[in-house]
C-alpha cells in the first residue's frame, strides 16, 4: 500500500508557562506539584545534580550546575515563573545568584524558590513570627533561619529530625511530622508554622494540622506552587496557599 500524507493544523494557543528545577535527590517535589498545579498551566522540569549528604557544602555545590541544568528546557521557551526546587539550598546560595544562574540557561520572567515564596507568604499574611520544622542537621538549618530573620521573619520556635541523608527525609513518614508540628505549634506564641525542605512529604498532613493547631501551615512545596501560580494569574490574587489544598 501507498504511504499517504495528510494536511495538519496546528495549535497555538497558549497557557502559563512554568518551568521547576528539581533536584537530582528530591522524590516528593514534582509529584506535589503536578498535584497542587491546575490543569491550566503547563509545567516543564528539569533536574540538577545533587549530593545526597546534605550539608552547607553540598548545597553550595548546586550553584555550578543551575546554568546547565536550566539549559535543557526546550529551546525557544520563555517561563512566565521560573522555580528551583530546594529551600536550604537557596539560603547557601542566595537567591539572586540563583535567579541569575538560571537566566543564563533559559529565558524566565520571574525566578522564584521557597524562600522568596515563603517570605511573599508571610507578607501577605502579616506573619512575622513563625515556627519552624526543618528535617536537616543544625548547620544547614540555621543558615535559613538566620536569612529569614534578615527578612524579618523570626522563629522562635525551632525543631528538626536532625537528619543527613536526603534518601531519608523523603520517608519521615507522615504521624512523626504531625507529632513534632503540634509540639512546635504550643511552644511559644507564633502566627504561623513552616514545614520546609522540598523532599519531606507534609501535603497530606497540613490540612490535619491546620485544624489541630489553629494556625497556617505552610511547607516549601505549598508556598512555591502558589508563589509560582500568582505569577500566572492563574489563581486569584487574594488566594492563600492553602487554598491549592
Amino acid at each position: 500500500m501507498a504511504s499517504q500524507q495528510f494536511p495538519y493544523v496546528l495549535d497555538t494557543k497558549k497557557r502559563p508557562q512554568l518551568g521547576l528545577i528539581v533536584l537530582q535527590s528530591d522524590v516528593t517535589l514534582e509529584d506535589d506539584m503536578r498535584q497542587l498545579l491546575p490543569a491550566s498551566v503547563s509545567l516543564h522540569v528539569s533536574r540538577v545534580p545533587s549530593a545526597q549528604t546534605v550539608t552547607a557544602e553540598t548545597l553550595a555545590q548546586m550553584e555550578d550546575h543551575l546554568a546547565a541544568a536550566a539549559g535543557l528546557f526546550p529551546r525557544g521557551l520563555c517561563f512566565d515563573m521560573l522555580g528551583y526546587g530546594c529551600t536550604s539550598g537557596t539560603a547557601q546560595i542566595g537567591a539572586s545568584r540563583i535567579a541569575q544562574c538560571l537566566r543564563q540557561g533559559t529565558q524566565a520572567r520571574q525566578v522564584s524558590e521557597p524562600l522568596s515564596a515563603l517570605v511573599t507568604v508571610c507578607g501577605a499574611l502579616d506573619v512575622t513570627r513563625i515556627a519552624f520544622l526543618s528535617p536537616y542537621i543544625e548547620s544547614v538549618s540555621n543558615t535559613l533561619r538566620e536569612t529569614l530573620a534578615a527578612h524579618g521573619i523570626q522563629t522562635p520556635a525551632f525543631g528538626s529530625f536532625c537528619e543527613e541523608q536526603e534518601a531519608r527525609v523523603a520517608q519521615i513518614d507522615s504521624a512523626s511530622i504531625y507529632d513534632a508540628t503540634c509540639r512546635l505549634a504550643e511552644e511559644t506564641n507564633v502566627q504561623a508554622v513552616f514545614l520546609s525542605c522540598t523532599n519531606l512529604r507534609t501535603l497530606e498532613v497540613i490540612p490535619q494540622l491546620s485544624r489541630s493547631t489553629g494556625l497556617p501551615i505552610l511547607s516549601s512545596n505549598l508556598v512555591l506552587a502558589w508563589h509560582m501560580l500568582q505569577a500566572t494569574g492563574a489563581i486569584d490574587q487574594d488566594s492563600q496557599p492553602g487554598d491549592l489544598l
